[in-house]
């Protein structure tokens, strides 16, 4: 496995899927008392950034959403576009001549994807503080049932 997969999907804490996964409309659209942004929000942000770098995102554009979700739907293709990312920016690991480009002066893709790892780490981790806020951690384990 190579060092990005580790960062964006699988490592240091729980796989990203997991983290995301088990939530309704409802609890990823409630703002905790004392807390500044939803789950909804706090996701939008880090997919917004991650676009930015990775996708055809625009790096100037709002850094939380304008309005709420009104469908659970929205909710599941907002985590689907971050895992798809999140799949990209790993994918990347396998092609260390384009790690190695400057994208800046004196800044590589693999830098900016470093600290775009570090950016999700520090969302997905106000993520696990609000679902544990709204009693909705750890997620629930997948049913063999169904």
């Amino acid at each position: 496995m190579h060092i990005l997969e580790h960062l964006f999907l699988v490592g240091e804490f729980p796989e990203r899927a997991r983290l995301l996964s088990g939530l309704t409309l409802e609890q990823v659209t409630l703002v905790p008392d004392g807390a500044t942004h939803s789950i909804y929000e706090e996701l939008w942000h880090v997919v917004a950034y991650q676009e930015s770098i990775i996708g055809s995102g625009d790096p100037d554009g709002d850094r939380f959403p304008s309005a709420a979700p009104e469908h659970e739907h929205q909710w599941h293709d907002l985590v689907q576009k971050f895992l798809d990312g999140a799949r990209v920016a790993a994918a990347l690991g396998q092609e260390p001549e384009r790690l190695a480009l400057e994208v800046e002066p004196g800044q590589t893709l693999a830098d900016e994807l470093n600290c775009v790892a570090v950016h999700n780490a520090y969302h997905l981790g106000k993520i696990v503080a609000l679902r544990q806020r709204i009693g909705a951690w750890p997620p629930m384990a997948a049913s063999s049932g169904s």
